[in-house]
């Protein structure tokens, strides 16, 4: 087994109003990379400040996104929400990192439990467990080990992450901390097809549909598609698929091969 060792940095706030690149935020991250560049890994925790996305790349491997997360659906949501513009960001070696998981504490629902997660996998977030192992509950840890979207999420060939390709409860591109984006895909090479994720932010039940023709991976035919929570075939589906979703609910589907 590897072992990988972290070294987290956090440093006095650069208050001068000075433009990102010149602020003496970046000054100490880069000294401390050339010297710490022997690391398997090196982060450092600037909570999404001094325009970070634009520059966090050449100076460490990850960097925090926001201020840090909380068991609470709000602020999980919160935080999807800030994360999903910055998916133009993903890429092999630089990974925005909007904190850990929190899946198995507080008070989440089963159901925001698999949101959480299913989030923070297709968005090829940094997945750190956040809970005590020794006394998660098994749906928890199944959570935790699905197979589809760890596979979706270790890809080593493609290193881009997944994109809203709809928003859903809102229109497109709206940024709203209550609803985040309800509709993603991204390729995969591992799963051999697309991966599909439908969320249901509202407090209530609803169904969500993924129509094929609006999947920039896809287009208007059948396709083989299978429920990554179950593992289930749901055989060959035309044009579109609906499901009916719990309050703060995911679906996720592989979508694989014309049929």
């Amino acid at each position: 087994m590897e072992l990988v060792l972290i070294l987290r940095i956090q440093h006095r706030r650069d208050t001068t109003g000075l433009p990102p690149k010149h602020s003496s935020d970046i000054q100490p991250c880069g000294t401390l990379f050339s010297v710490l560049t022997e690391l398997s890994s090196i982060l450092f925790c600037d909570w999404g400040q001094a325009d970070v996305n634009t520059w966090g790349n050449e100076t460490g491997n990850s960097w925090r996104i926001s201020g840090d997360i909380t068991a609470d659906w709000a602020r999980i949501a919160e935080i999807a929400n800030e994360n999903s513009f910055k998916m133009n960001y993903v890429g092999f070696w630089g990974y925005p990192d909007p904190d850990m998981l929190e899946v198995g504490n507080g008070n989440l629902t089963a159901e925001e439990n698999r949101a959480h997660f299913a989030l923070w996998a297709i968005m090829k977030s940094p997945l750190i467990i956040g809970t005590a192992l020794n006394n998660i509950s098994d749906a928890n840890l199944a959570v935790l080990k699905n197979k589809y979207l760890l596979d979706f999420h270790q890809d080593p060939v493609i290193g881009r992450s997944a994109h809203p390709y709809k928003w859903g409860f809102n229109p497109d591109w709206t940024f709203d901390k209550e609803h985040p984006a309800e509709y993603w895909s991204g390729p995969s090479s591992t799963l051999e097809g697309t991966l599909v994720l439908m969320l249901n932010s509202e407090n209530t039940t609803a169904t969500r549909t993924a129509v094929w023709n609006e999947i920039p991976e896809l287009g208007s035919d059948s396709y083989e598609v299978v429920d990554a929570w179950t593992g289930k075939n749901l055989g060959c589906v035309k044009n579109q698929y609906t499901a009916s979703l719990s309050s703060h609910d995911v679906s996720i589907l592989l979508v694989k091969g014309k049929c």
